[in-house]
């Protein structure tokens, strides 16, 4: 039939002109280029992002990059999804527009101007932080216009001023919208009076203050390449109390758990701190919301607590917990390949130390989970802390199960 294509599985047929001349799929925010072409937003910036200037119909030059809602078709492609709702057809809403690149450049204006009431600073930020929050676009558009910049002279700007605070707050809301280059990363990491202010956050009444500090932490503690800058970081007192403390939060408020994770597990990267996290308490909390973590975050709480079994006092603190071991245990072949091979590894040093963890381990079913585990598709690496855990493991084995696994467990085993 002109004018339409192939019919779909869902019996119906997509009007020719609804569908994206690029994706073929239906144009859910219809722009217009300037040899008068329309493309869905997203197909056409893909396609001038990776170097094309040309029009992906015509081949003619595009004489401008400036895309034009074509709000008819949208309101028609609407009209057609209400039309079709019996073919399980959604509506597409209608799409925010991205931020006028003048309007972003004059509330950073306003924003920076410290001649400008305070009220009407405060006003500009969050109405920027509104337009960062619709959509990745308009946060690329605000980056652009050197917005860090403005946002870290905020936030470190005469910090013993509380007068000031609500602004500084708001900045610090906006700043950890946007990764920080190393540069900028270095400059706050090298500076002990921005450090020590970031910690004072970590314990403010607002948890949302505490959380946005702990995320600039994570930020910075990764994005700086010196080992000494990120060990002086995790030095510095009650650092890891306030992130630890941002983790008791009831699961109510997810994102204090993905950002204390990401945090605490950047900051456990230096060694020589690690014992300070397990005095604040690092140990207890990891075991007791390994449970809430989604599974992104429960491979980076695993990969903490093999992180922390590294030192004596966080293998003592561990021990000390009734559920580690069996929590490690039931971890393994349940959550990733990356869980498994961290729960292995902190189970081959509780082990390694402890008589205790090894009969926990035995009673919790450690043995059939073993087998299992170096006969699946995990890492080679989980593989062999498997082996190594077999193996040390050998005397505690009950009698039925240790003489049909001598051969097997003699076998390959990384000394």
């Amino acid at each position: 039939m002109h004018g339409c294509l192939e019919p779909l599985d869902l019996s119906v047929q997509i009007p020719y002109h609804f569908r994206c001349p690029i994706s073929l799929e239906l144009m859910r925010d219809p722009v217009t280029v300037s040899t008068g072409q329309t493309y869905d937003r997203s197909s056409i910036e893909s396609w001038v992002s990776t170097g094309n200037s040309t029009c992906p119909v015509t081949r003619a030059p595009l004489t401008d990059f400036s895309l034009i809602p074509n709000h008819t078709l949208r309101r028609l492609i609407q009209d057609w999804c209400v039309a079709n709702r019996a073919f399980g057809i959604e509506r597409i809403p209608t799409p925010k527009q991205p931020a006028e690149p003048s309007l972003v450049r004059s509330l950073l204006n306003q924003i920076a101007s410290e001649s400008n009431p305070h009220q009407s600073r405060l006003s500009a930020l969050r109405r920027l932080r509104g337009l960062a929050r619709d959509s990745d676009k308009n946060r690329s558009i605000i980056s652009s216009h050197n917005a860090r910049e403005v946002l870290l002279n905020i936030l470190f700007a005469n910090a013993a001023d509380s007068n000031s605070s609500d602004l500084k707050h708001e900045a610090l809301a906006l700043l950890v919208m946007f990764p920080l280059t190393e540069s900028e990363c270095v400059c706050i990491a090298s500076d002990s009076e921005r450090i020590n202010y970031l910690v004072n956050l970590l314990f403010n009444t607002s948890i949302e203050v505490r959380v946005n500090s702990a995320s600039i932490f994570e930020m910075v503690v990764a994005g700086t390449k010196s080992s000494d800058l990120r060990a002086q970081i995790s030095s510095v007192n009650k650092i890891f109390e306030g992130v630890i403390e941002m983790l008791k939060n009831p699961i109510s408020y997810p994102r204090a758990l993905k950002i204390g994770i990401k945090a605490l597990f950047a900051l456990c990267l230096a060694k020589q701190t690690r014992h300070k996290a397990i005095s604040a308490g690092a140990a207890d909390i990891l075991i007791d919301r390994l449970a809430d973590f989604d599974k992104c975050d429960a491979e980076r709480a695993l990969a903490t607590i093999e992180l922390l079994c590294r030192v004596p006092a966080g293998c003592a603190a561990f021990v000390e917990h009734s559920l580690t071991v069996p929590l490690l245990v039931k971890t393994i072949l349940k959550i990733s390949d990356r869980a498994t091979e961290y729960a292995a590894g902190a189970l081959l040093a509780l082990c390694t130390e402890s008589e205790q963890s090894q009969r926990e381990a035995v009673s919790a079913g450690i043995l059939t989970q073993l087998l299992l585990l170096v006969q699946s598709d995990c890492t080679d690496r989980a593989k062999r802390k498997a082996q190594m855990l077999l193996k040390l493991l050998l005397d505690s084995w009950p009698e039925d199960s240790s003489g049909n696994s001598d051969n097997f467990v003699c076998s390959e085993v990384v000394p």
